[in-house]
């Protein structure tokens, strides 16, 4: 699907911080027997796990939500004889169990920053039905000029006749995304995708594809040698209205499996310095730069800002400058943690505080056990979901415009301040810093943006981090591309700007990065603002829980224990960005991107590992792939 939001539904996940992804793992005889699909309830939540056998033979998984419209990937699945274990770095948690004797349930632990929930998936038994249904069967698109991805359609009727059916998109590596509404009469098929928000009418045919539309040879299944063709059409709301786009699918023998490839190292060099960095990644980039993600027809850009023992340097490729401006998505909540440290040094909040003593008399009552408290909110602990379930999103161009501080009042009201299980629900890191920014301007009597720019950005000088673009600074605003490379609209964050509502540049997040390297530089700021900001970047390094094996977090900030970088990322639906520094190796790395992620992952976070491999004299994740 062209601008395809059958993938972009995900941008709540890819808003979020995002861990970096690994290869599957186990390769066992039991693999087989527990491949299937099973439902488990975390709190209030319905999580659907999938279990699949890949073209190597070897166990992978996605989890879903259709009611928060999520869908993200796990990693390093292990089956050891009973045991079973899986990793979901996205939602920076784990879990670890067992398959019960008969095999209709895994047995265990979701495992979530420092909060532990028993979970307990159940088989979704699966009986066909004797006589198959017309329209069962593998049913693929082949790529079109107009879209190059395939979409691959499983449908399938069980005993009782009912239908059902899965969209996969295997070019992306997004697989399983559940129907809904499937009815099938005549030769007549409709189905909606709550994941997407996308609705597909079609009809079997049994007429002759065009030679330009012409894809893998249809296979003639017993009794149905005369309906081998699906043509119908996906249908999304967008801004300007509804989009369709017609696909013309053939019936196949097997379907793909959508391997997510693993990833290769180049060597190992003598650590990189910042002087030598750019002629290092010419090398490195070449390949992108020729045929991959930064190739020519793509129009994309990137920006790079590198610090190493002082020394600065800032560089792009492709179509950026080294002063485009771009969104960097939930890098915003790194911010938000400063603001944070910076109203508890100044003694006008104290991390333990309560929410709700923040927000304007009488928006919500105490609740009775545990309340939400600000560290909560800034290390993603308080148990809300992702996003408020009163946002509107039937723009998927930009769904958060709109969205007022009235809005995010109404949701906590109704939701209440009690501080459930962390693990209830995957990652509460988008509503949650949208509270606290929220929260944080109501305390000091001001608006989340001035807050911002009197207390972080006028002190340190950031020229180009805004919530809203000058007309100068617009005419640098690299436009930016969805994970299919099409031109994409930029976001309005409205209430929810403190998550991921900030604009900048590589010289302006390499100044950002400086002052966490090196806080005590910034002694010498006389100005009111600027006195307690020293101490409060190093109160904003403080680690206060576990979010994963090798990742702890402080406020705002992820820090990974192997390598010694604080890092965070961010991304939107047009833009990416990576950034890490690290104290003891004293060096640091910006990477903007004007694509948001897609299948692979984030291009611009394995940009960003790259660098800080080859800074750190460490084999180096390839960018050729």
């Amino acid at each position: 699907m062209p601008r395809c939001r059958l993938v972009r539904a995900l941008f709540l996940a890819a808003a979020a911080s995002l861990l970096p992804a690994h290869a599957a793992l186990a390769v066992l005889p039991q693999a087989r027997d527990i491949a299937g699909d099973y439902a488990g309830n975390l709190g209030p939540m319905q999580a659907k796990l999938h279990l699949r056998l890949n073209s190597q033979g070897l166990l992978s998984c996605h989890l879903d939500n259709q009611d928060q419209g999520a869908w993200v990937r796990c990693e390093n699945v292990h089956l050891d004889g009973q045991s079973l274990s899986f990793a979901v770095p996205s939602l920076h948690a784990t879990w670890q169990g067992s398959v019960s004797s008969d095999g209709r349930a895994l047995v265990g632990t979701w495992q979530q920053q420092n909060d532990a929930t028993l979970l307990t998936f159940v088989r979704e038994a699966f009986i066909p039905a004797e006589h198959p249904s017309p329209i069962d069967g593998i049913w693929l698109s082949p790529p079109s000029v107009i879209s190059k991805e395939r979409i691959q359609i499983v449908i399938r009727s069980d005993h009782r006749g009912r239908e059902s059916c899965i969209v996969d998109l295997p070019d992306h590596y997004t697989m399983g995304l559940e129907c809904s509404h499937l009815v099938f009469r005549g030769d007549s098929l409709s189905f909606d995708v709550p994941l997407s928000g996308a609705h597909f009418d079609g009809k079997l045919s049994s007429g002759e594809l065009s030679e330009a539309q012409e894809g893998p040879p249809a296979v003639h299944a017993a009794g149905q040698a005369d309906r081998q063709a699906l043509i119908g059409t996906f249908t999304q709301k967008t801004m300007t209205g509804d989009l369709s786009t017609q696909y013309n699918f053939t019936r196949q023998a097997t379907a793909l499996t959508g391997d997510v490839p693993i990833p290769g190292y180049d060597p190992a060099m003598p650590p990189v310095s910042a002087a030598e960095l750019e002629s290092v990644l010419d090398h490195d980039l070449s390949v992108a730069l020729k045929t991959g993600e930064l190739a020519p027809d793509k129009e994309a850009g990137v920006s790079i800002a590198v610090v190493e023992h002082g020394v600065t340097r800032i560089f792009a490729y492709g179509v950026a400058h080294p002063d485009s401006i771009y969104e960097i998505g939930a890098l915003t909540k790194t911010f938000t943690g400063l603001l944070l440290a910076q109203m508890v040094e100044q003694g006008k909040v104290r991390l333990d505080q309560p929410l709700r003593e923040l927000l304007p008399t009488g928006t919500v009552s105490k609740p009775q056990g545990p309340e939400i408290t600000l560290i909560d909110l800034a290390t993603q602990r308080s148990g809300l979901p992702p996003m408020p379930d009163n946002i509107n999103l039937a723009d998927m161009e930009n769904p958060y415009a709109g969205y007022r501080a009235a809005d995010l009042y109404a949701y906590i009201r109704k939701r209440g301040v009690a501080r459930t299980s962390g693990g209830v629900y995957p990652f509460s890191g988008g509503l949650g810093f949208a509270l606290l920014g929220q929260a944080l301007a109501d305390r000091a009597g001001s608006t989340y943006a001035a807050l911002l720019n009197e207390q972080i950005i006028l002190p340190l000088a950031l020229r180009d981090t805004t919530l809203t673009l000058s007309s100068q600074q617009q005419a640098r605003f690299l436009t930016g591309h969805d994970e299919f490379h099409h031109p994409a609209h930029a976001w309005d964050m409205d209430a929810l700007a403190p998550t991921a509502g900030l604009h900048s540049t590589a010289s302006d997040l390499l100044t950002w990065l400086q002052a966490n390297l090196h806080p005590e530089s910034l002694k010498a700021l006389s100005r009111p603002p600027g006195v307690t900001l020293s101490a409060a970047l190093l109160h904003s390094h403080q680690l206060y829980a576990r979010v994963a094996a090798n990742n702890q977090i402080a406020l705002g900030w992820f820090y990974e224990s192997e390598t010694g970088n604080y890092w965070h990322n961010g991304a939107t639906a047009s833009h990416s960005v990576y950034v890490f520094f690290n104290p003891q190796g004293d060096y640091a790395a910006a990477v903007l991107l004007n694509t948001s992620p897609g299948a692979k992952g984030a291009f611009v976070e394995r940009l960003g590992q790259h660098i800080s491999q080859r800074l750190a004299g460490k084999p180096a994740i390839s960018l050729a792939q």
